[in-house]
């Protein structure tokens, strides 16, 4: 058995990162996907280089496409739109990005197809959705920062910046890859298919969380704080002897432990820390205080012992460091696909795992 999906057919019209992203992960769960691409220069992000895989592929494209076939369908031509709808009667689920109205000038959306396939699920992903926002360009920076997030990240007020990867797109994948699944299970119980709408900005609404909770149920407009966080406190970057360290404390008892270890006790009494909301009040006195105190040894020497007193640190590691802990964690987070090395899917079945059967397709032919 090649996974829990094993058997379902998944066509992917998807580009670039949230839909690709989205039906890897199908295809990692045992799902036979079919990503069509335009003949001859395919999926945008195969241009999107460097850097380059071993096989000369994007790394970009790589990362997002394995376990997949592709075919070339030229969806200008009637013999294309054609190809698509035979592809699209033997799926299970489609998975398409295309700008809102593209398909049905095909005759290719939910509502023609489904006419004659009603168990297909059909997940169409958009950037501000079907109504009003149409015709806005789904790119994840415009969402970043008509979204709201860039105005919560940054090294100080004033200076909005972007997270440092697409990570709009990512949420949107996975919200896509959560709605697929559980469709799946509708359809399982009734029979019947259904159109999802997954789009970027409600994503990203919903992974603001607490931030967009704060505006939604207090009427509060967050705003950018560095690397510190709005409602709890220490927790942020902190310079020792060597090098920064993330100091994460969640609750009193830890603050205790951690003026404990720095040396200074009496902060866990100090009118001024003794809760969280004092903390947070008094956010900039005490990293003043701890930034004094952790001069004293390099960020190893605080992770080892603050660590061992079950208080939150650690070292900001760069992306080889972070494969490298991985690994030492035992994660494997490294894996084969077909001769490519892609990052491991991050859920373990101890009956159904992952399987990494396919490398990223080849550029269908012109």
């Amino acid at each position: 058995m090649s996974g829990p999906l094993e058997g379902i057919v998944v066509a992917d019209f998807s580009r670039v990162l949230a839909g690709p992203y989205a039906t890897m992960l199908l295809g990692d769960l045992g799902a036979e996907v079919v990503k069509v691409e335009r003949p001859g220069s395919g999926d945008d992000t195969r241009a999107w280089g460097p850097p380059y895989a071993p096989s000369g592929q994007s790394t970009y494209f790589a990362g997002v496409n394995r376990n997949k076939i592709s075919v070339g369908i030229d969806l200008a031509t009637p013999e294309g739109v054609l190809a698509a709808r035979e592809l699209i009667d033997r799926a299970d689920v489609v998975v398409e990005n295309f700008k809102v109205g593209t398909l049905e000038r095909l005759g290719l959306d939910y509502a023609s197809v489904s006419a004659h396939h009603p168990g297909l699920i059909f997940c169409t992903i958009s950037g501000f959705g079907s109504g009003e926002g149409r015709d806005l360009p789904g790119y994840d920076l415009l969402v970043q920062a008509m979204g709201g997030l860039m105005s919560i990240t940054g090294p100080a007020p004033g200076e909005p910046t972007k997270v440092g990867v697409a990570l709009v797109d990512v949420i949107t994948g996975l919200h896509a890859t959560v709605g697929v699944l559980a469709a799946l299970h509708h359809r399982d119980a009734t029979g019947e298919g259904q159109l999802l709408e997954v789009n970027l900005m409600s994503s990203l609404l919903s992974a603001l969380v607490n931030q967009s909770s704060a505006y939604a149920a207090g009427g509060v407009v967050p705003g950018i704080l560095g690397n510190a966080h709005p409602s709890i406190s220490p927790y942020e970057v902190y310079a020792t002897a060597d090098r920064p360290l993330i100091i994460a404390v969640g609750n009193d008892r830890q603050f205790a432990s951690l003026a404990e270890v720095v040396g200074a006790p009496q902060l866990a009494g100090d009118a001024r820390f003794a809760t969280n909301p004092e903390r947070v009040a008094n956010r900039v006195a005490l990293k003043e205080e701890l930034l004094g105190l952790l001069q004293a040894a390099g960020a190893d020497e605080w992770q080892r012992r603050l660590t061992a007193v079950g208080v939150p640190c650690g070292p900001i590691n760069d992306i080889g460091q972070v494969f490298a802990l991985a690994d030492r964690l035992g994660l494997a987070p490294i894996v084969d696909a077909g001769g490519t090395p892609t990052v491991a899917h991050p859920i373990r079945f101890d009956r159904t795992p992952a399987t990494y059967r396919l490398a990223p397709p080849d550029a269908p032919e012109a």
